[in-house]
């Protein structure tokens, strides 16, 4: 028999809460308990998925191999250093942390401590994009809508590392060249905080990139298109769908186009990201999406919101 992996939860609020309903089920898992600053929250998902409530972080320490860290973007690294210090294997919400200062203490205290740090950049593990991926080759052109209503969460960060981060971590990955130029605006409608965003990147290769991110929309959409050499290819992350239609050659005659659905075996993005969490920890291999890219999203992310104040200081001037 294998031993449980001994795991936790610390903040079981918005997104917490299903990360323990999710390790609470996974074979192979022991969902050792749930810690959170509000006691009354933290009692009702422990009831609700048969486990403990723990005080303290302090208190994880000889009981756990594993912690899902979902606490406000503001608390990761203090939350996370001392977990890598107990010698604990950490998943940590996007973004990853604050600043590039937190994140580089971070990797490098779990360098040192040999421990896994993964990132929940979750549309990594989304079945739509697992299946889409041998099918993008080398895209021209990139479109990205993630559109959502007003949460009542994550108003402390800027909608570009809220929602629009989830993108950047993929496009990154899939252009795999680096950014050579950003356009950027961004407007604060129901928060000081910048809540819908577009921003156009250009990549070394050619690539470009249009990325479109809100938080004050009337309607939930979640797209991503890419366009290649005779090539369209369509992810619905929220439908779990995509489309490829391609242009065919035929010998004395005009080309035609062929494609559609492609077969999607649709599962819980979260359960798929968890599952390879654990799975790292067990293998002591790395992380679908380990802590150096999820420092390489969030500095995207910050060049971004640098570009979005440097043109709203161009348009005041021009006013």
């Amino acid at each position: 028999m294998i031993d449980p992996v001994r795991v936790a939860v610390v903040g079981v609020g918005h997104l917490g809460r299903h990360h323990a309903r999710v390790l609470a089920a996974l074979p192979g898992v022991s969902l050792v308990g749930v810690v959170d600053t509000d006691p009354d929250r933290a009692a009702e998902v422990a009831f609700a998925n048969h486990t403990n409530v723990i005080a303290d972080l302090a208190d994880l320490a000889g009981q756990v191999d594993a912690v899902s860290v979902a606490v406000p973007t503001e608390a990761h690294t203090a939350v996370a250093l001392a977990l890598i210090a107990q010698g604990v294997h950490v998943l940590v919400e996007k973004p990853l942390t604050r600043s590039l200062e937190e994140a580089d203490q971070m990797l490098d205290a779990a360098e040192a401590a040999g421990v896994v740090l993964a990132v929940g950049h979750i549309e990594h593990f989304n079945p739509a994009v697992h299946a889409a991926r041998p099918h993008i080759t080398q895209p021209r052109f990139i479109e990205v809508h993630r559109l959502g209503t007003f949460p009542e969460r994550s108003l402390d960060i800027d909608v570009v590392f809220d929602l629009m981060i989830h993108d950047l971590g993929l496009v990154l990955e899939v252009v795999d060249s680096d950014v050579v130029g950003i356009e950027a605006v961004g407007v604060p409608v129901l928060t000081p905080r910048i809540d819908i965003a577009n921003a156009r990147l250009k990549f070394a290769n050619g690539c470009i990139a249009n990325l479109t991110a809100s938080r004050i929309s009337r309607e939930q959409v979640r797209k991503i298109r890419f366009f290649q050499q005779s090539t369209y290819l369509s992810i619905d992350y929220k439908a779990q769908e995509v489309e490829v239609w391609r242009l065919v050659p035929q010998e004395g005659a005009a080309p035609r186009i062929e494609g559609g659905k492609l077969d999607v075996q649709r599962d819980e993005p979260l359960k798929r990201e968890l599952e390879d969490f654990v799975g790292a920890v067990r293998a002591r291999r790395a992380p679908g999406v380990t802590g150096a890219r999820g420092r390489a999203a969030l500095v995207l992310a910050r060049d971004i919101v640098s570009r979005m104040s440097e043109s709203a200081g161009e348009w005041k001037a021009h006013r």
